[in-house]
């Protein structure tokens, strides 16, 4: 039996002049979530079900109840930063509190079942706030954010190293050695600024961008944020699959557990 794994997604007004769907009634909204998600799932031994957005806490637990492991995609909003105790800042891009709000509540319900979960881009992000911490709300400089490439995603566009002994390195095959880097892509204009309590960061852009977190203590679930898209690149790069290999696994060891 293949593990059951979450995903969140976007909702789209049908009759908004973004949509490519008509509205067939007044308040119709379309599903939108990436399929290189789902195949990422599927490639790695996983079975993806897209989850339903909702603001009921007890239904979110039953979520969480259903599933083997949750992935947080990344979406085209930022944060809001009420959530983690900020004013907006110059440079912060559109929200959408409901979505936001229904992930934090989604990844603290799975957490608590210690159910392993991955975040990426955007799903990073939500996921550091969810268990505390803080955001850049732009790294725009002068005009320029040196982390939104102008290549195809599925392409990586500067490097990350890999913190040496860490978690992400074992995963990535390059435990012992002491200066490994990526290649990554990169489509973000937030990133962390204060890992959230009992997380490390496993990966920094050259430009000391945080590009990956992981939470310390391995007995409460594995749990991993990442900054790019390793959906898009795991084809071509064994070390992008590894983290899809390593998350499926986590999450068929909790299935098999609870049999």
């Amino acid at each position: 039996m293949k593990p059951l794994i979450g995903l969140t997604a976007d909702y789209h007004d049908c009759a908004s002049a973004g949509c490519c769907i008509p509205a067939r009634v007044e308040d119709e909204k379309v599903v939108v979530l990436g399929s290189r998600y789902q195949r990422a799932i599927l490639d790695h031994g996983g079975l993806p079900v897209i989850l339903p957005l909702t603001a009921d806490k007890k239904l979110i637990g039953q979520m969480a109840g259903c599933l083997a492991g949750l992935l947080i995609p990344g979406g085209a909003f930022d944060v809001p930063p009420e959530f983690y105790g900020e004013e907006p800042a110059p440079g912060l891009g559109p929200q959408k509190p409901e979505r936001s709000a229904w992930e934090r509540d989604l990844i603290r319900a799975c957490a608590r079942r210690r159910l392993p979960i991955l975040g990426i881009c955007g799903g990073l992000q939500i996921l550091n706030v969810a268990f505390g911490g803080t955001l850049i709300q732009d790294l725009t400089k002068d005009g320029v954010n040196p982390h939104q490439q102008n290549t195809p995603r599925y392409l990586p566009w500067h490097r990350a190293r890999i913190v040496p002994n860490s978690m992400l390195a074992r995963i990535m095959g390059a435990a012992g050695k002491m200066d490994v880097r990526v290649l990554v892509n990169s489509t973000h204009h937030q990133a962390v600024k204060q890992p959230a309590p009992g997380f490390t960061v496993v990966a920094v852009s050259e430009d000391g961008t945080i590009e990956a977190i992981m939470r310390e203590d391995l007995s409460k679930g594995f749990v991993m944020g990442v900054q790019w898209h390793p959906e898009m690149l795991f084809p071509t790069q064994p070390e992008m699959a590894a983290i899809f290999k390593a998350f499926i696994g986590f999450a068929k060891k909790r299935e098999n557990k609870n049999r």
